[in-house]
């Protein structure tokens, strides 16, 4: 960790989500002052308790909609690690929804313009927003970064998690860029955790990911790395692909199927080849050479 990073004050956004959560207490312990916005006021007062323990965590119950309750959450914070959670009363991806993530985005980067403390922001976006494309239309290279999806694609075949990802990402961009706000994205991979559901809107499409070499997965431990890397590092840029699972072989996939459905094979991916990985993580990789992720503050 860079010297001037020492007991700076960062903010987390839903702190309350799976990511958010685990940023909040890696970032403790590296020795910041957090301030945990929690957008899921069901998860406020576990979030007081913790923090009457601990004198750098301060709590903040906030709304992506709620332009104050954002103004509130940043004062003072040189950065932000933004990610967007389903509302828990919808746990699915639909087209209301993806406005919903869209605003949010737009909500959270004017928020950040507006507050001189602000110094870089992450924003936590997808692979989904970088995979789908037509490949009959398109030629057949490797993904990276530089890639998006096709938003008349993912329409098409109601992609709707690839569509809300996409459009909120190149919003936020669009935002940061007009605005001179200093944000890097991470494109995280299918989160894999103990609880993880066959309905997990980043599956759909799972046929078409393997098919095409490019379903791949992240555990949590490597992303809140990936997320703080990134931060920490000056020399971060742009988007990154965020990745340490590439599932393109049948042992692959009878492992996942046995997590999501222990007496079944569900995503159709019953193929017993080995299928060409066709996406990177390069870009990640080189920046996360050197990163500590042990270093913690006494």
């Amino acid at each position: 960790m860079a010297p001037a990073l020492l007991n700076q004050t960062v903010c987390v956004m839903d702190a309350s989500g799976r990511l958010g959560s685990a940023l909040v207490h890696r970032l403790l312990q590296r020795g910041y002052a957090v301030h945990a916005a929690v957008h899921n006021h069901d998860e406020l007062q576990s979030f007081k308790r913790l923090s009457s323990e601990n004198k750098k965590l301060r709590v903040f119950g906030s709304d992506p909609l709620d332009y104050h309750s954002l103004m509130e959450a940043l004062k003072g914070c040189c950065g932000l690690f933004y990610s967007f959670e389903l509302p828990s009363d919808n746990p699915t991806y639909e087209e209301f929804v993806g406005e919903l993530e869209v605003r949010a985005a737009h909500n959270v980067l004017e928020a950040c313009a507006q507050t001189d403390t602000i110094d870089k922001v992450v924003f936590t976006s997808s692979a989904t927003a970088v995979i789908w494309r037509d490949q009959h239309n398109s030629v057949r290279s490797d993904v990276n970064e530089r890639n998006w999806s096709d938003i008349n694609f993912c329409k098409k075949f109601k992609l709707w998690h690839g569509l809300s990802k996409t459009v909120a990402e190149k919003t936020a961009w669009a935002l940061a860029m007009d605005r001179g706000v200093n944000m890097v994205s991470i494109n995280a991979g299918l989160l894999m955790h103990p609880n993880l559901s066959i309905k997990d809107p980043y599956l759909l499409g799972a046929a078409e990911m393997f098919k095409d070499g490019v379903f791949v997965a992240v555990d949590l431990g490597f992303l809140v790395d990936a997320h703080i890397c990134v931060f920490e590092d000056s020399s971060s840029y742009g988007r990154y692909l965020c990745f340490n699972r590439v599932l393109n072989c049948s042992k692959d996939v009878v492992k996942l199927s046995s997590m999501l459905l222990p007496s079944s094979s569900p995503l159709g991916l019953e193929d017993e080849g080995v299928h060409e990985q066709k996406i990177s993580s390069q870009k990640l990789s080189k920046l996360m050479v050197d990163f500590n992720s042990e270093l913690q503050m006494e």
